[in-house]
């Protein structure tokens, strides 16, 4: 919430101590005054910081010393103080010309003015990666997982090729395609050496007829 101005040494106080003083001048009487009233009191309430940002009401009527001090003539007038000097004047109820003043404004009281400024960046996850950047070192960024597996592709590929081979070698493609090592359903063999006549290990055959094709 404003303070209420009660005297003009409480404003030379308030302007002496704060970096930035923004003041409502206005009157009981004054209709506008009681329209913007209820915008200069959000701002206040976002913006204010103790011995740093004030928000202040002062009544004509009743502090007619400061409001000659700076000339004021008609209400509501606003006027923003940068170190004790006028650096913005505004002259009545225009909240979008006010709220722009004193964002203006609250940049000059210097680091930590704006409320929730330590709060602006994306926090960190424990040991110290921040969320969403997941930066680990000056100028390098951790590359994000890859949301599918290459080996899991191949190997969906050759099963693919194989099953299409051995159906279109055989006499009988779908149960060719069934009986084949490369359909997943299948366990994999246990491995027989091969034998020859009087049960003697056989060689290895280089290649492969259609119909051993066919039979696997």
């Amino acid at each position: 919430m404003p303070d209420q101005i009660t005297s003009a040494a409480d404003w030379r106080s308030t302007v002496s101590s704060n970096a930035v003083v923004v003041a409502d001048f206005y009157a009981d009487w004054c209709g506008p005054c009681k329209m913007i009233a209820p915008h200069f009191e959000s701002l206040a309430n976002k913006y204010a910081k103790p011995r740093k940002i004030a928000f202040v009401k002062v009544n004509v009527d009743n502090q007619g010393e400061v409001a000659q001090q700076y000339g004021v003539r008609a209400m509501p007038t606003f006027l923003i103080l940068h170190n004790g000097s006028v650096i913005k004047t505004i002259q009545g109820a225009n909240p979008p010309a006010l709220t722009s003043a004193v964002e203006a404004a609250i940049k000059l009281a210097g680091p930590g003015a704006v409320g929730g400024s330590s709060f602006s960046s994306g926090g960190q996850r424990l040991g110290g990666t921040p969320v969403g950047g997941q930066r680990v070192g000056s100028g390098q960024r951790v590359a994000r997982p890859i949301s599918w597996d290459i080996n899991q592709l191949v190997n969906a590929v050759l099963s693919f090729l194989g099953l299409y081979f051995v159906s279109l070698l055989s006499l009988d493609p779908y149960k060719s395609a069934e009986a084949s090592r490369f359909n997943k359903k299948n366990p994999p063999a246990a491995a027989k050496p091969a034998t020859g006549p009087g049960g003697r290990p056989a060689g290895r055959a280089t290649f492969k007829t259609l119909n051993d094709l066919g039979s696997e």
